[in-house]
């Protein structure tokens, strides 16, 4: 799918993630937390401990403004600096309990808000969406 279709069909998929996601972000407000903050708590949840070297990679910033990120994380006891059992020069940053629970509110608060957004849909296009992300879904190797 090279033709001129493809360019067309692709900035319509980008202009409607990026309207998605700017909706649902709107919630996140209600977490306390910033968004750099949100992200790299939702690595750790969704992909568990990082240094902080492999953490900023994931986040593409730096591993000082990671650093701070973390600290603050830390300074709200969302995440744990944990040493590292093989490497005790390493640090690996793990999510807690509370960190854990704070990016599920999180996430819950954006399901909401497409749950909101689908139940405005019959079921026919309810049913169109599912086949369309479950493309997209294999389309990007089943994230």
């Amino acid at each position: 799918m090279a033709g001129s279709g493809a360019r067309e069909l692709a900035e319509r998929v980008h202009a409607v993630a990026i309207h998605l996601l700017r909706r649902v972000r709107g919630v996140d407000a209600e977490s306390g937390l910033s968004a750099a903050r949100l992200s790299a708590l939702s690595v750790l949840v969704f992909g568990g401990p990082r240094t902080i070297t492999e953490l900023a990679e994931s986040e593409q910033v730096t591993a000082a403004t990671m650093s701070r990120l973390v600290s603050g994380l830390a300074g709200s006891g969302l995440v744990s600096r944990d040493g590292d059992a093989r490497d005790r020069r390493r640090v690996r940053v793990v999510a807690t309990a509370a960190g854990r629970a704070a990016l599920e509110a999180a996430r819950g608060r954006r399901v909401d808000r497409v749950v909101a957004l689908l139940s405005g849909l019959g079921p026919v296009e309810r049913r169109s969406v599912r086949e369309a992300v479950a493309i997209l879904e294999d389309a990007l190797g089943g994230s």
